[in-house]
């Protein structure tokens, strides 16, 4: 029998973060220097962007969060990842990520917020989870996000596709800001100094309220809310809903501030913001809890199999939807930012072709357009038809959302 050469002996699997590193083009050495010195770089740069940790009274309320455990904010259902699919994903992109021509964004006039919604309610998608809503005389806005990146630097990260439909000056005045969590495309350190010097009322989950403080918004000001909390603004009733999701803005702090979403009640109407959810088994008892809502605004983009608990995605969301017991459904969380693998029509088609099955009446304005939940609406396919995948193609569905 031949003696086996060394060279026929299998040859152990080089580590992920090394075959990245030569798919870049860096040798390890010099790929690791590369990698420190952009993160010192951007350290340095976005310094004030990234954000503060939460201290004294602050910090108290997070510690004594039932939802704090161990140093970190916990969901009742850990999220799922698969490392190994998240690279392999992100090295083979599919195509048409991105909008290849420019998006038919309809202006926004300051004057158009002159005039009450003849209904009552109005809601404004401004693009990602931007969204104006005006509810019986009261206005709110969730998730500012005029920026130019979701990034704490100003020339790297996501690139938004196109300028804000609406002028951060001509926004009318507001009742209150809503904000879900810390994510750089949720929490936009530009857009939040420039408002910090507006007369109006910050929601921040818990934690959060020290980057609004710190970035100039006062403390009087900010309310810090843990889930079911539950604040009234006039005539309004504001309840901060659980989530499941995750934190942070940088490395050190993963976890370190909650996530939430809002229900947002007037005696006439009743909606909910979902901010970034995955699919989780408390969605039927904020619907029983809270609902039902003329319109639902759950996000639909940035989603994947190897990190299916982090959003819910389009088919879930629909989903989602009936367990919140809404009446109309606008999706969110899509049509500005590259944040995933999937084609950036896919989610919107996806939602449709969900919504026909479960027989949802689904809204999908243009970016900037205003539409009123509990009217006739003309529906408009805006977007370009390109290739996408079904959900029997692609599914990404939820862990421990049926489980006992």
């Amino acid at each position: 029998m031949p003696v086996p050469r060394v060279s026929d002996a299998p040859r152990p699997r080089r580590p992920l973060w090394r075959r990245v590193l030569q798919w870049l083009g860096f040798g390890v050495g010099a790929g690791l220097v590369a990698l420190v010195a952009l993160g010192l770089i951007v350290l340095l740069d976005g310094w004030h962007a990234i954000g503060y940790a939460p201290t004294g009274a602050r910090l108290e309320a997070v510690r004594a969060s039932p939802q704090w455990r161990e140093g970190v904010f916990v969901n009742p259902q850990p999220l799922w990842n698969d490392p190994t699919g998240m690279f392999t994903t992100f090295l083979s992109p599919q195509d048409n990520v991105s909008p290849e021509d420019p998006l038919p964004v309809e202006r926004v006039d300051a004057e158009r917020f002159e005039t009450p919604p003849p209904s009552g309610l109005r809601v404004t998608w401004l693009g990602h989870s931007t969204v104006l809503i005006e509810i019986d005389g009261h206005v709110l806005l969730t998730d500012p996000v005029w920026g130019e990146r979701t990034s704490p630097v100003e020339w790297l990260g996501p690139k938004r596709w196109y300028a804000p439909p609406l002028a951060l000056g001509d926004l009318p005045a507001l009742d209150a800001v809503l904000i879900s969590h810390d994510h750089y495309d949720h929490l936009d350190y530009p857009t939040i100094v420039a408002l910090a010097g507006r007369d109006t009322r910050f929601f921040a989950p818990l934690g959060v309220g020290e980057h609004l403080e710190a970035w100039g918004v006062p403390a009087e000001r900010i309310e810090d809310v843990d889930w079911w909390d539950a604040h009234t603004l006039g005539e309004l009733s504001i309840t901060t809903t659980p989530a499941r999701h995750a934190s942070g803005r940088q490395i050190l702090d993963q976890n370190r501030t909650l996530w939430a979403g809002y229900a947002i009640r007037s005696p006439q109407h009743n909606v909910f913001f979902s901010g970034d959810t995955g699919l989780f088994p408390g969605m039927t008892e904020i619907g029983e809890t809270l609902g039902p809502f003329d319109v639902t605004m759950l996000e639909v983009g940035a989603y994947d199999q190897a990190w299916p608990d982090w959003h819910l995605g389009p088919d879930q969301a629909v989903r989602a939807h009936g367990m919140l017991r809404g009446e109309v459904f606008l999706p969110v969380h899509w049509g500005l930012f590259n944040l995933a693998n999937h084609g950036w029509t896919e989610p919107v088609e996806r939602v449709l072709a969900a919504a026909e099955r479960a027989g949802v009446t689904v809204l999908t304005p243009r970016p900037g357009q205003s539409v009123e939940p509990t009217r006739p609406f003309e529906q408009e396919r805006w977007w370009p038809e390109l290739p996408w995948r079904t959900h029997a193609e692609y599914p990404v569905v939820a862990t421990k959302v049926d489980a006992p």
